[in-house]
């Protein structure tokens, strides 16, 4: 399951919903929950704002949790991504997956989440507490992360 929305979600429900769907199949459920915090450092956020591409997003979302199925034993995974303004410390994405497995839960959980940060099609603007704004730039960090996971093989 996909959803691009800009309402909050809970998380609770979500993962209640994964667990219910899952629960004689699944030996483990991993859940990552992710909040917008200040980004800029000594200066402090007051909001974030995510634009995405409607359509291609939410596909490509599809396609990075159908690659952490085909790699790791993973019933369907759950991921919830807001776009619009937010508020920092509010929730900003949820993904959920589960397994038979604990480690195959783990790595597709993490993948999927390294993988939304640099493939899936949104782009983050900020605005500080005194009113400047910048786009965010995707950190080598992540890009190299994301270039570890396509080249590892799945364990």
């Amino acid at each position: 399951m996909v959803v691009v929305q800009t309402e909050d979600f809970n998380s609770a429900e979500l993962t209640a919903d994964l667990r219910e769907r899952t629960a004689k199949h699944a030996g483990a459920l991993v859940t990552f929950t992710g909040y917008v915090r200040d980004y800029a450092g000594e200066k402090e956020t007051h909001t974030l704002f995510l634009e995405h591409y409607p359509g291609m997003c939410e596909r490509e979302i599809g396609d990075i949790c159908q690659q952490a199925q085909s790699r790791w034993n993973t019933a369907e995974p759950v991921v919830v991504h807001r776009v619009g303004e937010m508020h920092n410390g509010e929730q900003i994405v949820f993904v959920g997956v589960a397994s038979a497995h604990r480690g195959d839960a783990f790595r597709a959980c993490e993948f999927i989440i390294d993988a939304l940060k640099t493939r899936a099609p949104f782009w983050k603007r900020e605005t500080l507490a005194n009113g400047e704004q910048f786009w965010v730039q995707q950190r080598e960090s992540d890009a190299r992360k994301t270039q570890e996971w396509e080249t590892k093989q799945a364990s």
